[in-house]
Protein backbone atom coordinates (compact mmCIF):
# COMPACT_ATOMS: atom_id res chain seq x y z
CA UNK A 1 0.00 0.00 0.00
CA UNK A 2 1.33 3.30 -0.92
CA UNK A 3 -0.53 6.29 0.40
CA UNK A 4 -1.92 5.12 4.07
CA UNK A 5 -5.41 3.66 5.07
CA UNK A 6 -5.84 7.12 6.86
CA UNK A 7 -4.57 9.47 4.29
CA UNK A 8 -7.47 7.97 1.99
CA UNK A 9 -10.03 8.24 4.81
CA UNK A 10 -9.17 11.68 4.89
CA UNK A 11 -9.80 12.49 1.12
CA UNK A 12 -13.16 10.03 1.02
CA UNK A 13 -14.29 12.56 3.68
CA UNK A 14 -12.98 16.04 2.27
CA UNK A 15 -14.41 14.66 -0.86
CA UNK A 16 -17.87 14.10 0.46
CA UNK A 17 -18.06 17.41 2.71
CA UNK A 18 -16.39 19.44 -0.95
CA UNK A 19 -19.22 17.83 -3.32
CA UNK A 20 -21.92 18.80 -0.43
CA UNK A 21 -20.79 21.98 -0.13
CA UNK A 22 -20.33 23.03 -3.90
CA UNK A 23 -23.97 22.85 -4.99
CA UNK A 24 -25.53 25.97 -6.95
CA UNK A 25 -21.75 27.56 -6.52
CA UNK A 26 -20.10 26.84 -9.39
CA UNK A 27 -19.74 30.54 -9.93
CA UNK A 28 -17.55 30.60 -6.44
CA UNK A 29 -15.42 27.90 -7.72
CA UNK A 30 -14.57 29.63 -10.90
CA UNK A 31 -14.02 32.59 -9.15
CA UNK A 32 -11.16 30.56 -6.83
CA UNK A 33 -9.70 29.08 -10.05
CA UNK A 34 -9.14 32.40 -11.71
CA UNK A 35 -7.64 34.14 -8.46
CA UNK A 36 -5.69 30.69 -8.05
CA UNK A 37 -4.05 30.86 -12.04
CA UNK A 38 -1.26 33.37 -11.56
CA UNK A 39 -0.30 31.07 -8.40
CA UNK A 40 -0.40 27.64 -10.39
CA UNK A 41 1.25 29.15 -13.33
CA UNK A 42 4.20 30.94 -11.54
CA UNK A 43 4.78 27.54 -9.87
CA UNK A 44 4.67 25.24 -12.93
CA UNK A 45 7.08 28.00 -14.68
CA UNK A 46 9.59 28.00 -11.55
CA UNK A 47 9.55 24.42 -11.36
CA UNK A 48 11.17 25.01 -15.16
CA UNK A 49 13.59 27.90 -13.84
CA UNK A 50 11.81 30.64 -15.12
CA UNK A 51 12.46 34.14 -13.39
CA UNK A 52 9.15 35.44 -12.79
CA UNK A 53 8.07 35.93 -9.40
CA UNK A 54 4.27 35.62 -8.86
CA UNK A 55 3.52 39.32 -9.00
CA UNK A 56 5.06 39.28 -12.23
CA UNK A 57 2.95 36.12 -13.60
CA UNK A 58 -0.66 37.99 -12.38
CA UNK A 59 0.56 41.09 -13.74
CA UNK A 60 1.16 39.56 -17.09
CA UNK A 61 -1.83 36.95 -17.30
CA UNK A 62 -3.61 40.80 -16.62
CA UNK A 63 -1.69 41.92 -19.83
CA UNK A 64 -0.28 44.14 -17.47
CA UNK A 65 3.17 46.30 -17.80
CA UNK A 66 6.37 44.67 -15.34
CA UNK A 67 8.78 46.86 -13.50
CA UNK A 68 11.46 45.02 -15.50
CA UNK A 69 12.34 43.81 -18.54
CA UNK A 70 11.65 39.71 -19.13
CA UNK A 71 12.11 37.72 -22.04
CA UNK A 72 9.34 37.57 -24.55
CA UNK A 73 9.48 33.68 -24.18
CA UNK A 74 8.77 34.21 -20.10
CA UNK A 75 6.03 36.25 -21.34
CA UNK A 76 4.45 33.65 -23.58
CA UNK A 77 5.30 30.46 -21.31
CA UNK A 78 3.17 32.37 -18.73
CA UNK A 79 0.13 33.19 -20.94
CA UNK A 80 0.19 29.56 -22.76
CA UNK A 81 0.17 27.85 -19.79
CA UNK A 82 -2.91 30.10 -18.26
CA UNK A 83 -4.57 29.41 -22.11
CA UNK A 84 -3.80 25.18 -21.48
CA UNK A 85 -5.10 25.38 -17.47
CA UNK A 86 -8.40 27.50 -18.77
CA UNK A 87 -8.96 24.53 -22.21
CA UNK A 88 -8.83 21.68 -19.87
CA UNK A 89 -11.28 23.14 -17.30
CA UNK A 90 -13.89 23.89 -19.93
CA UNK A 91 -12.88 19.90 -21.69
CA UNK A 92 -12.83 17.79 -18.66
CA UNK A 93 -16.20 16.22 -20.09
CA UNK A 94 -14.70 15.56 -23.53
CA UNK A 95 -12.44 13.10 -23.74
CA UNK A 96 -9.88 10.99 -21.72
CA UNK A 97 -6.35 11.52 -21.85
CA UNK A 98 -4.38 10.40 -25.17
CA UNK A 99 -2.23 11.54 -27.92
CA UNK A 100 -4.44 13.57 -29.43
CA UNK A 101 -4.82 15.14 -26.80
CA UNK A 102 -1.73 15.74 -25.03
CA UNK A 103 -0.05 16.97 -28.37
CA UNK A 104 -2.77 20.04 -28.59
CA UNK A 105 -1.97 21.15 -25.33
CA UNK A 106 1.56 20.80 -26.05
CA UNK A 107 0.75 22.73 -29.11
CA UNK A 108 -0.87 25.47 -27.60
CA UNK A 109 1.75 25.38 -24.70
CA UNK A 110 5.12 26.02 -26.76
CA UNK A 111 2.79 28.10 -29.85
CA UNK A 112 4.84 31.66 -30.69
CA UNK A 113 7.73 29.95 -28.88
CA UNK A 114 9.02 27.54 -30.83
CA UNK A 115 7.12 26.60 -33.67
CA UNK A 116 8.85 23.56 -34.94
CA UNK A 117 8.88 21.29 -32.02
CA UNK A 118 5.04 22.71 -30.75
CA UNK A 119 2.67 19.81 -31.14
CA UNK A 120 4.71 17.46 -31.81
CA UNK A 121 6.52 14.20 -30.12
CA UNK A 122 10.53 14.09 -30.68
CA UNK A 123 11.76 12.87 -33.57
CA UNK A 124 14.84 11.36 -35.21
CA UNK A 125 17.87 12.50 -33.90
CA UNK A 126 16.17 14.72 -31.26
CA UNK A 127 17.93 13.09 -27.92
CA UNK A 128 16.93 14.67 -24.34
CA UNK A 129 18.64 14.68 -21.08
CA UNK A 130 16.96 15.90 -17.64
CA UNK A 131 20.23 16.08 -15.03
CA UNK A 132 21.63 12.21 -15.28
CA UNK A 133 18.30 10.55 -16.76
CA UNK A 134 19.00 10.55 -20.74
CA UNK A 135 15.05 9.84 -21.96
CA UNK A 136 14.20 6.95 -24.28
CA UNK A 137 15.15 7.40 -27.88
CA UNK A 138 12.50 9.11 -30.22
CA UNK A 139 11.49 5.97 -31.99
CA UNK A 140 10.06 4.38 -28.55
CA UNK A 141 7.57 7.23 -27.61
CA UNK A 142 4.72 6.54 -29.42
CA UNK A 143 4.41 3.00 -28.01
CA UNK A 144 5.66 4.04 -24.36
CA UNK A 145 2.73 6.67 -24.43
CA UNK A 146 0.56 4.34 -25.33
CA UNK A 147 1.33 1.68 -22.96
CA UNK A 148 1.50 4.55 -20.43
CA UNK A 149 -2.51 5.39 -21.38
CA UNK A 150 -3.43 1.59 -21.13
CA UNK A 151 -1.96 0.82 -17.91
CA UNK A 152 -3.57 4.13 -16.47
CA UNK A 153 -6.82 3.51 -17.69
CA UNK A 154 -7.04 -0.74 -16.77
CA UNK A 155 -5.44 -0.39 -13.08
CA UNK A 156 -9.21 0.06 -11.88
CA UNK A 157 -7.95 -1.45 -8.62
CA UNK A 158 -5.36 1.02 -8.06
CA UNK A 159 -6.02 4.02 -5.80
CA UNK A 160 -6.41 7.15 -7.86
CA UNK A 161 -4.47 8.75 -6.95
CA UNK A 162 -1.55 6.04 -7.17
CA UNK A 163 -2.59 5.91 -10.59
CA UNK A 164 -1.90 9.23 -11.74
CA UNK A 165 1.46 9.27 -10.06
CA UNK A 166 2.68 6.25 -11.60
CA UNK A 167 1.22 7.75 -15.16
CA UNK A 168 3.03 11.19 -14.16
CA UNK A 169 6.29 9.82 -13.34
CA UNK A 170 5.76 7.13 -16.48
CA UNK A 171 5.36 10.28 -18.72
CA UNK A 172 8.37 12.17 -17.78
CA UNK A 173 10.67 9.07 -17.86
CA UNK A 174 9.44 9.03 -21.50
CA UNK A 175 10.19 12.68 -22.10
CA UNK A 176 8.23 12.80 -25.29
CA UNK A 177 8.33 16.06 -26.43
CA UNK A 178 12.03 18.51 -26.66
CA UNK A 179 10.18 21.29 -24.36
CA UNK A 180 7.56 21.18 -22.35
CA UNK A 181 7.39 18.40 -20.58
CA UNK A 182 7.09 19.13 -16.81
CA UNK A 183 4.86 21.76 -17.77
CA UNK A 184 2.63 19.13 -19.93
CA UNK A 185 2.95 16.65 -17.23
CA UNK A 186 1.53 18.86 -14.66
CA UNK A 187 -1.50 20.03 -16.85
CA UNK A 188 -2.33 15.99 -17.47
CA UNK A 189 -2.45 15.86 -13.63
CA UNK A 190 -5.27 18.59 -13.19
CA UNK A 191 -7.28 16.69 -16.34
CA UNK A 192 -6.98 13.38 -14.81
CA UNK A 193 -7.97 14.87 -11.27
CA UNK A 194 -10.98 16.83 -12.70
CA UNK A 195 -12.12 13.95 -14.88
CA UNK A 196 -12.29 11.71 -10.88
CA UNK A 197 -14.27 14.55 -9.66
CA UNK A 198 -11.43 16.31 -7.80
CA UNK A 199 -10.51 20.20 -7.62
CA UNK A 200 -6.60 20.83 -9.36
CA UNK A 201 -3.64 20.97 -6.97
CA UNK A 202 -0.43 23.01 -7.32
CA UNK A 203 2.58 21.42 -7.16
CA UNK A 204 5.01 24.13 -5.76
CA UNK A 205 8.33 25.16 -6.74
CA UNK A 206 9.22 25.30 -2.95
CA UNK A 207 8.58 21.33 -2.75
CA UNK A 208 10.96 21.36 -6.23
CA UNK A 209 13.71 18.87 -4.55
CA UNK A 210 11.12 16.14 -2.90
CA UNK A 211 9.40 16.49 -6.81
CA UNK A 212 12.55 15.85 -8.53
CA UNK A 213 13.90 12.98 -6.18
CA UNK A 214 10.22 11.08 -6.65
CA UNK A 215 11.60 10.81 -10.63
CA UNK A 216 15.21 9.52 -9.13
CA UNK A 217 13.80 6.34 -6.58
CA UNK A 218 10.75 5.71 -9.96
CA UNK A 219 14.29 5.39 -11.97
CA UNK A 220 16.38 4.01 -9.45
CA UNK A 221 13.76 0.82 -8.67
CA UNK A 222 12.61 0.10 -12.37
CA UNK A 223 9.95 1.81 -12.49
CA UNK A 224 8.23 0.58 -9.09
CA UNK A 225 8.93 3.18 -6.08
CA UNK A 226 5.50 5.63 -6.46
CA UNK A 227 5.67 6.58 -2.93
CA UNK A 228 7.41 9.85 -2.97
CA UNK A 229 5.24 10.98 -5.71
CA UNK A 230 1.85 9.82 -4.31
CA UNK A 231 2.77 11.54 -1.36
CA UNK A 232 3.51 14.63 -2.74
CA UNK A 233 0.26 14.44 -4.38
CA UNK A 234 -2.06 13.54 -2.12
CA UNK A 235 -0.52 16.59 0.40
CA UNK A 236 -1.36 19.02 -2.51
CA UNK A 237 -4.56 17.92 -2.45
CA UNK A 238 -5.54 17.41 0.87
CA UNK A 239 -4.97 21.65 0.78
CA UNK A 240 -6.85 22.20 -2.65
CA UNK A 241 -9.71 20.69 -0.77
CA UNK A 242 -9.02 22.63 2.55
CA UNK A 243 -9.14 26.10 0.40
CA UNK A 244 -12.05 25.32 -1.34
CA UNK A 245 -14.13 23.94 1.51
CA UNK A 246 -12.90 27.08 3.67
CA UNK A 247 -14.08 29.39 0.75
CA UNK A 248 -17.22 27.33 0.23
CA UNK A 249 -18.28 26.96 3.94
CA UNK A 250 -17.99 31.20 4.11
CA UNK A 251 -15.83 30.79 6.44
CA UNK A 252 -13.16 33.76 8.08
CA UNK A 253 -9.87 33.59 6.06
CA UNK A 254 -6.68 34.22 8.26
CA UNK A 255 -3.06 33.93 7.93
CA UNK A 256 -1.56 30.95 10.39
CA UNK A 257 0.60 33.38 12.15
CA UNK A 258 -2.09 35.27 13.36
CA UNK A 259 -3.67 31.91 14.28
CA UNK A 260 -1.01 30.34 15.83
CA UNK A 261 -1.11 33.73 17.99
CA UNK A 262 -4.86 33.60 18.86
CA UNK A 263 -4.10 29.96 20.09
CA UNK A 264 -1.19 31.18 22.41
CA UNK A 265 0.88 28.41 20.36
CA UNK A 266 4.24 29.01 18.38
CA UNK A 267 3.57 29.88 14.44
CA UNK A 268 6.73 27.25 14.09
CA UNK A 269 4.47 24.38 15.27
CA UNK A 270 1.26 25.11 13.41
CA UNK A 271 3.67 25.88 10.27
CA UNK A 272 4.40 21.99 10.28
CA UNK A 273 1.15 20.79 11.25
CA UNK A 274 0.33 22.70 7.72
CA UNK A 275 3.11 21.39 5.67
CA UNK A 276 2.06 17.62 6.94
CA UNK A 277 -1.50 18.74 6.37
CA UNK A 278 -3.16 17.46 10.13
CA UNK A 279 -4.98 21.37 9.98
CA UNK A 280 -6.98 22.51 7.43
CA UNK A 281 -4.50 24.90 5.97
CA UNK A 282 -3.24 26.21 2.99
CA UNK A 283 -1.81 28.40 0.40
CA UNK A 284 -2.47 31.69 -1.12
CA UNK A 285 0.57 33.07 -2.80
CA UNK A 286 2.92 31.61 -1.00
CA UNK A 287 1.47 32.15 2.37
CA UNK A 288 0.02 30.09 4.56
CA UNK A 289 -3.85 30.76 5.58
CA UNK A 290 -6.69 28.91 7.70
CA UNK A 291 -9.96 29.02 7.00
CA UNK A 292 -11.98 29.78 11.02
CA UNK A 293 -15.53 29.99 12.00
CA UNK A 294 -17.67 33.03 11.73
CA UNK A 295 -18.73 33.02 15.01
CA UNK A 296 -15.06 31.53 16.96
Amino acid sequence: MTISKDIKEKIDALKQEYDSLKKNKESLLGIIFEAELPESVYNSNAIENSTLTISETERILLDMEVSRNVSVREVFEAKNLARVAEYIKNKISAKNVDSDLILLLHKMLIGNINEKIAGRFRGKGEYVRVGTHIAPAPEHIEKMIEVAFLEYSSRHADYFLERIAKFHLEFEHIHPFCDGNGRIGRVLINYQLAQLGFPPIIIRDKEKAAYYLSFKKYKESDGKKINSMAKILSLALLESFNKRISYLAGRKIIKLSEYAKEKNERASIFLNKAKRQTIPAFREKGVWKIGVDNNR
